[in-house]
Parts: C-alpha cells; structure tokens; sequence
C-alpha cells in the first residue's frame, strides 16, 4: 500500500513504474517494446491521458482505439487482463488505498471499451457464449482485475 494520491506527481510516478514493470513482463513486455520505439514520449503521452481521464486536465489529444487497432494482430483478450492485473498491483503498491481503487475502476472501463472496439464484432451474437465474455472472445472486464 503507497500513499501517492491522484495528482500529477503520482500519476506521473504510477505510469513509470507501470511502465517499467510492463516492459519487464515476460508477456506484455515484448510487444510494448516493439511497440514503443520513444519510450520518454511514450510516458510523456500516458501521463496526459492519465491526468486528463483522472484530472479532467484535458493534456490528452490522441485516440487510443487507433493506436491500438495498429497492433490488434498481437493483442489479444488475456493480455488485456495481464495487463489489468498488473495495473491492480502496481497502483496497489504505490497509490493511497481509495486512490487506487479509482484507478483500478477507471482502467477496468477503458480496458473493456477497447476490448469491445477490437474484437466485437456487429452480427455475432453472444447469447451462447459463457458469462462475461462474448462469442468474439473478448472478456467484459467488469473490475475484476486479477
């Protein structure tokens, strides 16, 4: 348990330390650093669209469904909960407990609407596939982030 809390320094302070903890990882690590060819810039980015999805400080300009449609050929739906659950434990260890929780939230909603962009597909009907996930595969991150 961290005592940062949801202000620029700890936002920037979580996404570095996320980030390298991502680039460490066995399985998210060769795709981001292939991925990411200016990793200062890259944080940079992150940190804005941090701020601006926690602060509401409006620094974030780009379109994340694009960027990552670019590499949907790698990504795929358990990735999304690797990355989910390494998020929990990063902000667990470095932000204030409430902090961490809404970050937690915050990141389960935007993980389940990219997940929903790349993989659903209109047409495909999910009436046969198993709770919480459709018959794209693609699991309906609901805070759960194991």
């Amino acid at each position: 348990m961290g005592d940062l809390q949801i202000d620029e320094h700890g936002l920037r302070e979580l996404v570095e330390t996320f980030y390298s903890r991502v680039r460490a990882d066995e399985e998210l690590g060769p795709i981001f650093n292939q991925a990411v060819h200016d990793w200062p810039e890259h944080l940079d980015r992150l940190t804005d669209f941090w701020s601006s999805v926690m602060l509401t400080s409006g620094r974030y300009k780009g379109q994340p469904v694009p960027a990552h449609r670019k590499h949907q050929d790698r990504i795929t739906p358990a990735l999304f909960a690797r990355w989910l659950g390494l998020w929990a434990r990063t902000t667990d260890d470095l932000m204030q407990p409430e902090a961490a929780a809404a970050l937690q939230a915050k990141a389960a909603r935007i993980a389940e609407s990219l997940q929903l962009a790349l993989f659903f597909r209109i047409g495909r009907s999910s009436a046969a596939a198993p709770p919480g996930q459709s018959r794209s595969g693609c699991p309906i991150a609901t805070g759960a982030a194991a």
